[in-house]
C-alpha cells in the first residue's frame, strides 16, 4: 500500500491553507494550538520518519554488505538497526494515513464573493404618504 510522502502532505496543507509551509509554520507559532499546528506536527513527524527510514536502510545495507563478514559482536547491531527501521516504517505508515485522512476531511473555504445585490445601491422603501388632516365634520 502506497502512502503519501511528507512532500505530498506538505503540498496538501499548502493548498488547504493557501500559503507556503514555512509561512504557515511561522503563523502557527503565534496562534493557540489548533488544526494547523496539528497538521504541521503530523507533517514534521512524517518527514522525520522518512529521514530515519533512509538512514537505517542505508546503515543496514552497510552492515550486511555481501563482502563484509558479520561477527557475533555485530549481530546485535544488525538486529537493532533492523528493529529501528521497522519502527520508523510503522510510524511513517501511521502518520501518513492519519494526515491523509484528516486532510481529506477538510476543504478550503473560500471567502464569499460580494454579490451584485450587496454592491448595488440600496433601495429605499417608498415614502409613506403624508398624513392628511382628518376630514372635518
Amino acid at each position: 500500500m502506497t502512502h503519501p510522502t511528507s512532500a505530498e502532505i506538505a503540498g496538501r496543507i499548502e493548498d488547504l491553507f493557501g500559503a507556503p509551509l514555512a509561512a504557515l509554520a511561522s503563523h502557527a507559532q503565534d496562534q493557540p494550538p489548533g488544526m494547523l499546528s496539528a497538521l504541521l506536527g503530523l507533517h514534521d513527524t512524517l518527514a522525520f520518519t522518512e529521514r530515519s527510514i533512509a538512514f537505517h536502510r542505508e546503515r543496514l545495507a552497510q552492515l550486511v554488505h555481501p563482502e563484509r563478514h558479520i561477527s557475533a559482536h555485530e549481530v546485535p547491531h544488525v538486529l537493532d538497526c533492523a528493529r529501528r527501521l521497522a519502527e520508523a516504517v510503522a510510524v511513517r505508515d501511521t502518520q501518513a494515513v492519519t494526515a491523509s485522512a484528516v486532510l481529506h476531511s477538510l476543504v478550503r473555504v473560500e471567502p464569499p464573493e460580494p454579490s451584485r445585490a450587496s454592491t448595488a445601491a440600496v433601495v429605499t422603501a417608498p415614502a409613506a404618504p403624508a398624513a392628511s388632516p382628518a376630514p372635518g365634520r
